[in-house]
């Protein structure tokens, strides 16, 4: 295991007072603090090293290619990818899904076929289908959750069938923390078996444990940087190199292309087809350097690491806070991420999350782009608070206090009061 305390040293945000209080941050959900490290790469990158890639055979062009290319295949060993040539790099795991349901999906789709999503999905894993399948005439299915939030394989089973042609499936709840790389494994198996293939949203499962494509199964699998100590800006798109070279790409332009005539073009290798126009060269940078920050820290080791924060959040809300506050999710920390969706009874999780920043607390509040999970949760909202590598104990033991605090106030004073008696410290 790595030191929590020690990790912390490398993130100078941490040291930061908000509202006379040291920052709290809980919000990794959403994107995570960037260590030294990762700044000092991407500065080095464009203080030493800027240039255009594939497009020079001067010295700074080829520093800036080697790097570019050094970083696919950083990403593409953190996920035990067959090659670096799988990996392709988009500006976000939005734009990664909907690059595989604007290739692969508006060849492959055709009117009547089925489109298997589940009702916990990112908007991000939800919409591009839907678009498509409206375009395309086809069906879409939802597979529904437990009343404990999970994911089971007999619910795919109802659903897939043979005229199933894509199944998207998120590896880890952005809203419930559920875990579902397990079931993941097994609905491969019953999707190949009838020509589908499986679309994997990775975006909080690939920074917070070991993550290998081959062993998944999966045919496409998207994360982005931000969520994982990188850059914003920079994303992950990863498939099968046999489905990939059958595709053209959906944005077209420079460097996705071997040749072009007025009447014909030849389509660039992998991946360069599909990254059209000048990449973010220093994001890859930065990305690389995030991989192999983490990678020193041991995947393993960081998926320990939140599970004992998981744990240990669960036991202090149930021995501090009781029937006060509603957690939502599996309640065995092995089956969830790092990720506590709760509510206070009595108030708007938009209150007590802007409560909690009084206390230099930087929590989520609102439907986290699940809409749908929320509605079939019967809420109207969430207050998320969600862990990484920097994050420790006593912070856990912070957010319990605060949220004592508020609870006891909660019947007495207005939402005005509480943020004035907070800021005074009464």
């Amino acid at each position: 295991m790595f030191d929590p305390y020690e990790v912390r040293k490398d993130f100078p945000i941490l040291s930061r007072l908000i509202r006379g209080r040291r920052l709290i941050y809980l919000d990794n959900a959403a994107t995570t603090q960037k260590p030294k490290q990762v700044v000092a790469a991407i500065a080095r990158y464009y203080l030493w090293h800027n240039a255009n890639v594939h497009r020079g055979l001067h010295t700074l062009s080829q520093e800036a290619s080697q790097m570019y290319e050094e970083a696919h295949e950083a990403v593409a060993k953190f996920i035990n990818a067959r090659s670096w040539e799988e990996v392709i790099f988009t500006y976000n795991v939005t734009e990664a899904l909907n690059l595989v349901a604007y290739t692969w999906g508006l060849k492959n789709v055709g009117e009547g076929d089925r489109v298997v999503l589940t009702v916990m999905e990112h908007h991000s894993n939800m919409l591009p289908w839907r678009n498509l399948a409206k375009l395309k005439k086809a069906r879409v299915v939802y597979a529904d959750i437990t009343d404990g939030g999970e994911l089971t394989y007999e619910e795919f089973e109802r659903l897939i069938d043979e005229r199933t042609k894509v199944v998207a499936v998120t590896l880890m709840s952005n809203v419930l923390g559920t875990i579902t790389a397990d079931v993941v494994r097994k609905v491969v198996k019953l999707a190949h078996e009838v020509g589908a293939v499986v679309v994997a949203d990775g975006a909080q499962y690939v920074p917070h444990a070991p993550t290998d494509v081959r062993d998944l199964g999966v045919d496409f699998l998207g994360f982005s940087g931000h969520k994982m100590l990188g850059p914003m800006g920079i994303g992950v798109l990863w498939g099968r190199r046999e489905i990939l070279e059958e595709l053209e790409p959906f944005k077209s332009g420079g460097d996705t292309i071997k040749d072009v005539t007025l009447s014909d073009v030849v389509w660039h290798d992998l991946p360069w087809r599909f990254e059209a126009g000048t990449p973010n060269v220093a994001g890859a940078v930065g990305l690389k350097a995030a991989v192999e920050y983490l990678s020193r820290l041991g995947m393993d080791a960081v998926r320990e690491h939140e599970k004992r924060l998981v744990e240990y959040t669960l036991k202090r809300f149930n021995e501090e806070l009781g029937d006060d506050v509603e957690v939502y999710g599996p309640k065995d920390p092995e089956a969830r991420g790092g990720v506590i969706a709760f509510n206070v009874k009595g108030l708007s999780h938009h209150t007590v999350g802007m409560a909690l920043d009084m206390f230099g607390i930087a929590v989520r509040t609102g439907m986290h782009c699940a809409h749908p999970l929320h509605y079939r949760l019967g809420l109207k909202g969430t207050v998320r608070a969600s862990y990484y590598v920097y994050n420790v104990k006593e912070e856990i033991d912070e957010l319990v206090s605060a949220l004592k605090t508020i609870i006891l106030l909660k019947d007495k004073l207005t939402v005005e009061e509480v943020d004035e008696r907070v800021c005074t410290g009464t």
